[in-house]
């Protein structure tokens, strides 16, 4: 099968239009990740200013001690938001370049598949075997490709419920260790 100039253009402008759209998507993370690390920047300098002001006030050891004591489970539980926000981005921007991916090699399939059966056809007598062969051979790696495309999913699942449960049971330590100081 032989492509014509216009089929090769289309092709390209194709693979240009997702490489921008790829790009862009890439940089609304990046901003995202910007504006995170801004906001979070803000938050923990004024919380810096309020505990360096609260310190100040402090009496007696007592009193230093349940401020310190104060100070953790905001702590904790803080990290883990920005941890969560942080992954949500990653996700996020990973998942459309896995869905822009998982596109392209579809597409690339089905334009693969055109051609093997373009070349069965036009196959000389006495072939059929070897074009058979090589069917179940183009068949067996797609099958191959959607199972690793499968386990990626699924280890990307079980990562992310991995990370909810450490972050929770960090939160919820910070919590019990902050309620025993007190």
């Amino acid at each position: 099968m032989s492509f014509t100039p216009e089929q090769l253009i289309a092709s390209h402008k194709a693979n240009i239009e997702t490489l921008f759209g790829l790009t862009s998507k890439a940089f609304e993370g990046v901003e995202k990740l910007v504006e995170l690390n801004v906001t979070a920047s803000r938050a923990a300098l004024s919380e810096a200013a309020e505990t360096s002001q609260a310190l100040l006030s402090v009496k007696d050891a007592q009193e230093l001690l349940a401020l310190q004591a104060g100070l953790f489970q905001p702590l904790a539980e803080k990290t883990a938001a920005y941890s969560r926000h942080l992954y949500d981005i990653a996700s996020g921007t990973g998942s459309e370049f896995g869905k822009a991916f998982e596109a392209q090699t579809t597409e690339a399939q089905k334009k693969f598949m055109s051609v093997v059966d373009n070349a069965a056809k036009n196959a000389p007598a006495g072939s059929e075997t070897a074009v058979a062969v090589f069917k179940s051979a183009v068949a067996a790696g797609n099958n191959a490709l959607e199972s690793v495309q499968k386990a990626v999913k699924q280890a990307s699942d079980v990562a992310e419920a991995n990370f909810n449960a450490v972050a929770t049971t960090a939160v919820n330590t910070a919590k019990s260790a902050t309620a025993k100081k007190r």
